[in-house]
């Protein structure tokens, strides 16, 4: 009897307890989800936004070139590499090689290294800080160990890696002094600030982590702010249950709903999405993911029209080319490029005046 009941008792306090971290998760989405909190657009640190740089005017956008992106074609790296180490933080396979002029670059392969490359050259198109890239099907890579410890998979006879995405930082970039947060920086409630969480739903960068930022040394006399990783993108607009879900996911990207709600004052995307219910038991995943959820809610309808008047200068030709320089097939091409151009679409229709893609 005493087993019965102890038993009894310990059903229902697990029960309570699972309860009762299901009421508080539930209760964190909704204060991160408040319209008041999203609608804060005062700027966190005025004073610092004058000392910082988080968006460079693009110039003529027509005129950039998206297949080499910000390095152009004189930084294109030539093989064959030399392995230095392998990085094993965060969550892609990465390591370094130096190419054969000494210059140091950091690869990734899987599922982040197409999606990337395409997104940096589309935040670098409008203006946005963005690191140099190049995706290679095939590279050359000599002296890797007998056995990485991630990404061996990818790894062929005779030195031979698949699907390499290199990076590197340009060469005026100072070096990383720190990371910045979203909820805290001094661009809050600016224009620029805005028109990059509208970037962020564009492509369908959901891993909005703190880690993903960095804040470098002087440019122009100014810090300069750049989100650094932006590999977990063109997928669903949030997190899933495997990483194939929701990253590189051409389907998922085609159907997921961009645009959820548009008033006279300000819009809210469909971005990013909730994690998935059984995060719910994980309170610090769950946290790290619906903490964020704000980012593409209450912008306002005039920072959207402003990113939306930048992005509609890109040509067909020129998405086509992000998409190309990232190793996609023609109909992977052709299928992104459509979806990216409907979203900006849908974004430039908010208001009759604002421009249309150009033809």
């Amino acid at each position: 009897m005493r087993d019965s009941a102890s038993a009894t008792l310990a059903g229902r306090a697990t029960g309570s307890l699972c309860r009762g971290a299901l009421s508080i998760c539930l209760l964190l989405t909704l204060a991160a989800a408040s319209p008041a909190a999203a609608q804060s657009q005062k700027r966190d640190h005025p004073a610092r936004a004058a000392a910082a740089l988080l968006w460079s005017d693009p110039g003529d956008i027509k005129s950039r070139d998206l297949f080499y992106g910000p390095g152009g074609k004189a930084d294109l790296p030539h093989g064959p590499m030399k392995f230095l180490k392998e990085d094993r933080n965060g969550n892609s396979p990465k390591f370094d090689v130096l190419d054969p002029e000494g210059h140091k670059w950091r690869a990734k392969v899987g599922l982040e290294a197409q999606p990337e490359t395409v997104a940096v050259r589309l935040l670098w198109a409008v203006g946005y800080a963005s690191n140099e890239n190049y995706f290679f099907p095939d590279l050359q890579i000599d002296g890797l160990p007998k056995h990485l410890h991630r990404g061996q998979e990818f790894v062929h006879a005779d030195g031979h890696v698949a699907g390499v995405r290199l990076q590197q930082q340009p060469a005026d970039a100072g070096k990383k002094k720190g990371a910045w947060d979203w909820r805290h920086n001094p661009f809050r409630g600016g224009r620029e600030f805005n028109g990059l969480r509208v970037m962020m739903a564009l492509i369908s960068n959901w891993d909005l982590y703190t880690g993903n930022n960095a804040i470098r040394g002087e440019k122009d006399g100014k810090e300069l702010y750049e989100v650094t990783d932006v590999g977990a993108s063109f997928g669903r607009m949030g997190r899933s249950y495997t990483d194939a879900m929701s990253k590189n996911n051409l389907p998922a990207y085609r159907r997921s709903k961009f645009v959820a709600k548009v008033t006279p004052e300000y819009v809210d995307l469909n971005f990013p999405t909730h994690p998935p219910f059984l995060y719910v038991f994980n309170p610090p995943m769950w946290w790290k993911y619906i903490g964020n959820h704000w980012i593409g809610k209450h912008i306002p309808r005039a920072d959207v029209r402003w990113i939306a008047s930048l992005l509609a200068q890109l040509t067909p030709k020129q998405i086509r080319d992000a998409f190309r320089a990232a190793g996609y097939t023609p109909e992977q091409v052709e299928a992104y490029a459509s979806t990216v151009e409907q979203r900006i679409a849908s974004l430039s229709q908010l208001d009759p005046s604002s421009a249309q893609p150009a033809r």
